[in-house]
């Protein structure tokens, strides 16, 4: 399927966060049928990330606070292009940053890079705010963001948006006139909070964490709903992705892509064979001939 000029062999999407920046592992998803995949989201400088326990599972869905570790900018370039020298699948680069500034200088960056599209994670705390508030929880920081990207970036702009807000319709309103090409809807819920009663503490050593999982899936299904209806811009779906039929519903819902992550950890690596195989039946059963039939199917019957 075409997708911003690209050609993806599917709708499925490996989602940001789940297997790093390492392009072997990126790569082998691609052979297991998924039609793009995301890096790691990536800062101008190396960080640490939260001290361990760092995430942990409950009935339905799991908590975590990695704490956006990685290399940095660099090496995270370096593995954009040692992928690209391997496969020709669709690179979504993840960036994020604490500033405007620093988003600029990440885009910079991806300009010289081989990636096909850059990804704004705009859920993380902005540091030079004195309340912390996320630029994706502001329609104003949304706009000014993506906004200044667009103005310097030579590949199409993805803005990723948090589900902790209001009125998501309003973020991603902004999000698109300021000239975003996509949307990512949604990053995790929360935080949340996990206690371990025997040791009367919490689990996590950072105490909250974000909230993902199947549990996830009916909020993400409606809020696509929701911004299908606002937008004109495309849209990937996340949320609670695990099984061939919560693509399906999350296509339905309006998504042209569908990204998949936390189902790596509940069904393996092989997730995405079993998911699209899962897809396929159900098209062939329902007499569906392409994936683009199934985007927006509820709103229009």
């Amino acid at each position: 399927m075409k997708f911003l000029g690209h050609q993806l062999k599917s709708p499925l999407v490996l989602a940001s966060g789940i297997l790093g920046i390492s392009y072997s592992s990126l790569r082998r998803v691609i052979k297991d049928g998924c039609g793009a995949v995301t890096t790691k989201s990536i800062a101008l400088n190396p960080r640490k990330g939260h001290e361990g326990p760092i995430w942990a599972e409950f009935k339905g869905g799991m908590v975590n606070a990695v704490g956006l570790s990685g290399p940095g900018i660099e090496i995270g370039i370096q593995e954009v292009e040692e992928f690209k020298q391997v496969c020709d699948a669709p690179l979504i680069i993840s960036i994020f940053g604490s500033s405007i500034e620093e988003f600029k200088k990440l885009t910079e960056y991806t300009n010289n890079s081989k990636a096909d599209f850059v990804e704004l994670n705009l859920s993380c705390p902005n540091v030079s705010d004195e309340f912390e508030r996320q630029f994706a929880q502001d329609e104003k920081l949304v706009y000014d963001v993506v906004r200044a990207v667009k103005g310097i970036s030579n590949k199409p702009v993805f803005a990723k948006l948090s589900p902790n807000v209001t009125n998501i319709k309003i973020i991603a309103k902004a999000a698109e006139d300021a000239g975003a090409d996509a949307l990512t809807l949604i990053n995790t819920l929360g935080p949340g909070l996990l206690i371990d009663p025997i040791a009367r503490k919490p689990i996590l050593k950072n105490t909250f964490g974000g909230i993902s999982g199947p549990c996830l899936k009916p909020l993400a299904l409606k809020i696509v709903y929701d911004v299908y209806k606002t937008v004109k811009i495309p849209i990937i779906g996340i949320g609670g992705v695990t099984y061939g039929i919560d693509a399906i519903e999350m296509m339905m819902a309006g998504a042209t892509l569908v990204g998949v992550g936390s189902a790596v950890y509940y069904r393996g690596q092989s997730v995405f064979k079993k998911i699209l195989k899962e897809m396929n039946d159900f098209m062939i059963e329902n007499n569906y001939k392409s994936y683009e039939e199934l985007i927006g199917k509820i709103h229009n019957g």
